[in-house]
């Protein structure tokens, strides 16, 4: 097993030069060292391989079977490197594989439909997409950028914002036709809400009235494990769900999903980040490419919100 304390590529450089100039006096004088030192350069890593690569006369070197293919791999191995160096410097085009880990509703939402652009934008890059609403360690899965919607927890990683959007109470037109429309939050302990299957810094639904605050929330008829699976519960009539606009705006202009209790709503609302570790060292240009294309084109800010006349509703968008 090689030493930490041998400098195998300053070694390989070395052999290369003396192979490639001819002799230890012209490559020392192209790496402005002695041939001494050059000499002695090349003997400690014969003595390290265990093997000879050059046979020395007066007259000139000669490759041994050993060297001749020691030599191949060596150039070819500095010639890869002299080209990452050359790529890192200059800001090289972004290639390889990134992983991007999201949660579902803002992948399926906001994400996927930006990543053929992307793709076509840089097509030497290879998009590996998890979409869960698990927060995840982006060291232990290996993720190069992860969407985090909602408070961030303190951590060595890096946001980058890209939105935010607010939450409202919503419920489908066949379950307020079945069990009524709620007019002040105390209502909410005669419906059925959609809970979670995991917990939530958050015990209950917050509202405001006036410069009171207060919680409240329907026993859930059902736990989602995720947005996207609550929302379609919600459609489906099951209970009143509290979830982004990001998320429920479209279904909000269709009809499919009615807002309630906006009198009552805080207007609080959700950061939407991109996460990445990014103190230890430079980016790669591919996630630098990815996070900036996200920043320019994601749009998650809240849709509009109008109607009423007094169908009520109100929250005007990005306000």
């Amino acid at each position: 097993m090689a030493r930490f304390d041998t400098n195998r590529s300053a070694e390989m450089e070395v052999f290369v030069r003396v192979v490639d100039l001819g002799g230890f006096t012209q490559a020392a004088r192209k790496l402005r060292l002695t041939p001494s030192g050059v000499s002695k350069l090349i003997s400690r890593l014969e003595a390290r391989l265990g093997s000879r690569l050059i046979n020395r006369t007066t007259r000139k070197l000669t490759l041994t079977e050993e060297g001749r293919a020691f030599y191949q791999r060596a150039a070819s191995i500095l010639a890869e490197m002299e080209e990452a160096e050359r790529e890192a410097a200059s800001g090289a085009a972004p290639r390889g594989r990134l992983t991007v880990n999201s949660n579902i509703p803002f992948g399926m939402l906001h994400v996927m439909p930006l990543i053929p652009r992307f793709l076509e934008q840089h097509p030497d890059v290879t998009l590996d997409l998890v979409l869960t609403d698990t927060l995840i360690d982006l060291m232990q899965e290996r993720a190069d950028v992860a969407i985090r919607v909602g408070p961030l927890r303190a951590s060595r990683l890096v946001a980058r914002k890209l939105g935010t959007s607010r939450m409202v109470v919503v419920g489908a037109p066949n379950y307020l036709a079945r069990f009524g429309t709620p007019k002040i939050p105390a209502d909410l302990a005669e419906h059925r809400g959609i809970g979670w299957t995991f917990p939530r810094s958050i015990r209950g639904w917050p509202f405001k009235r006036g410069e009171l605050s207060e919680e409240a929330m329907p026993p859930p008829a059902a736990r989602a494990s995720d947005g996207e699976a609550a929302r379609r519960l919600c459609l489906g009539g099951v209970g009143l769900a509290r979830l982004a606009l990001f998320h429920i705006g479209p279904d909000i202009e269709a009809g499919r999903l009615v807002p309630v209790l906006q009198g009552y709503n805080p207007g609080d609302r959700e950061d939407i980040h991109a996460v990445y570790v990014g103190h230890t060292a430079p980016l790669p240009t591919r996630v630098r490419a990815f996070i900036d294309f996200l920043a320019e084109h994601v749009r998650a800010s809240d849709p509009a919100l109008k109607r009423a006349g007094d169908g009520t509703w109100k929250l005007v968008a990005g306000r």
